[in-house]
């Protein structure tokens, strides 16, 4: 199996948003806990960050 750019994803582990922002793993932890987390997916109890609604939500972001 062909694996797929991170740039190509729709969406990300907490690790590849990590490598893909460069915004820390724990940084993004603590964003995508909170109940209102429009760039959060849950699949059970994983975690998946969208990561054309992470970039919208950065694009925005004057800090974090």
């Amino acid at each position: 199996m062909k694996e797929v750019p991170i740039w190509e994803k729709s969406n990300l582990t907490l690790e590849e948003a990590a490598a893909y922002s460069g915004v820390g793993i724990n940084k993004l932890r603590s964003l995508s806990d909170h109940e209102r987390c429009q760039f959060v997916l849950w699949i059970g109890s994983k975690r998946l960050i969208k990561r054309r609604r992470l970039d919208e939500y950065l694009d925005k972001a004057y800090s974090i």
